[in-house]
């Protein structure tokens, strides 16, 4: 079948309310504020309902009544499974907390969570005839836009900050993407794009300034009320840059309950960053709905070190309206996070997964997360993409192996 039955009715700007129709390519609002898809969602629960998921495919398309892709043929597939939610037993048990869980982002093509909303912005841009995209990126939204415009045979052009790791830029480039590092920020590199659009004409996919990344990261929150048996964790807790992924959750479970899937029940939501990068968390404490641009960022967790969020009064919204909060954690933390799940999981966090474990033990020691209260961390990309602290013993082949010796070496 060629044609999905979809239920898109418009776009709407976040800010102002102002609507937009669908079916047109689009960016910002005329507000400049990032556009939000809306649904008739009155025919959605109608039309579908929660058993009739069970015999579709275990991926995130299995929700497309609730996506904005009208034809089958501008999917862009790379397998985008459901990913797993882990138990950190090991954890939980010796900080005395409720039951700690971990999407596990890495397991997308690409290995992150970069992969969601990259894969909705590339099929609805070729849905709409887009032929040329570009962003900028700390690394795996870009790898992420490279490897579905290739897929789909859109032209690529991606900007990193130039201290983005190598690994990250080799991946882009070697995914397709015409790859360039500048001597700045993500917000820097954003400008590039942005001033560019006139020349060059290219699709700005920069994070929510057009409206399908966000569609995409939803999918977060509807896999995992569907794996929670249509409930929703206590607390979430997510690593905030941009802060689609948390916009588009909120987003999700607002929708899921308007279809009657999930009740009001909603998770208090924690928007995590790095001490060396903190806008939102300012903002959160200031009590004010727009987060001032951070100047100097510098944190380990290259994907959170966003000075500047578009969304921001999305993120301030969602964190104050599920009576959450915003944290930040020292990259001191996040290293001894990133070795405790290892050490004690068996589980490789990336930095800014690390990120949000380090927020739940220092919000557990100060009572703002209840030892009651289960709560979902989100690992948003494969550790093996980052640097690990490690000590590494030789052994010299030309001689005896020494038994006492390795044991020794080890204790």
């Amino acid at each position: 079948m060629n044609e999905y039955q979809t239920f898109v009715t418009h776009l709407e700007c976040s800010y102002t309310g102002k609507v937009y129709p669908a079916d047109k390519l689009h960016g910002l609002s005329d507000e400049d504020k990032p556009l939000l898809v809306r649904y008739d969602l009155e025919k959605i629960s109608k039309s579908v309902t929660r058993d009739s998921l069970i015999m579709r495919a275990p991926e995130f398309w299995r929700y497309r009544e609730l996506l904005p892709v009208r034809k089958s043929k501008n999917i862009v597939r790379l397998g985008e499974i459901m990913t797993p939610l882990l138990p950190a037993n090991n954890l939980q048990h010796e900080w005395g907390s409720g039951e700690i869980l971990i999407k596990d982002e890495g397991r997308l093509p690409t290995g992150s969570f970069k992969a969601r909303g990259l894969a909705l912005a590339v099929a609805m841009a070729k849905e709409l005839g887009v032929k040329r995209m570009a962003m900028p990126t700390n690394g795996n939204a870009g790898a992420a836009l490279a490897a579905y415009c290739s897929r789909a045979g859109i032209e690529t052009f991606v900007f990193c900050p130039d201290d983005t790791p190598k690994v990250n830029v080799d991946e882009i480039a070697f995914l397709g993407a015409k790859t360039f590092l500048a001597n700045g920020f993500i917000n820097d590199c954003g400008r590039i794009v942005g001033e560019g659009k006139g020349q060059m004409n290219w699709f700005d996919t920069s994070t929510l300034k057009e409206p399908y990344r966000i569609e995409g990261k939803k999918t977060m929150g509807l896999e995992l009320a569907e794996q929670l048996n249509w409930n929703v964790p206590d607390v979430i807790i997510y690593p905030t840059g941009g802060g689609t992924g948390l916009i588009g959750m909120w987003k999700a479970f607002n929708e899921l309950e308007q279809i009657g899937w999930i009740g009001s029940k909603r998770p208090r939501m924690v928007a995590v960053q790095a001490e060396g990068c903190a806008p939102i968390v300012k903002a959160f404490k200031k009590g004010e709905r727009h987060a001032e641009p951070w100047e100097n960022a510098e944190t380990i967790a290259a994907g959170i070190r966003v000075p500047a969020a578009v969304g921001d009064f999305l993120i301030l919204d969602a964190v104050r309206e599920s009576n959450g909060f915003a944290v930040a954690v020292s990259d001191e933390e996040i290293t001894s996070a990133h070795k405790d799940c290892a050490l004690k999981e068996g589980i490789l966090l990336c930095p800014e997964g690390a990120a949000t474990l380090a927020a739940l033990k220092k919000e557990l020691i100060s009572g703002r997360i209840k030892s009651t209260e289960q709560v979902m961390l989100f690992n948003c990309a494969t550790g093996l993409k980052y640097p690990m602290q490690t000590t590494h013993h030789k052994i010299n082949l030309k001689e005896s192996v020494n038994y006492d010796w390795i044991e020794e070496s080890l204790s």
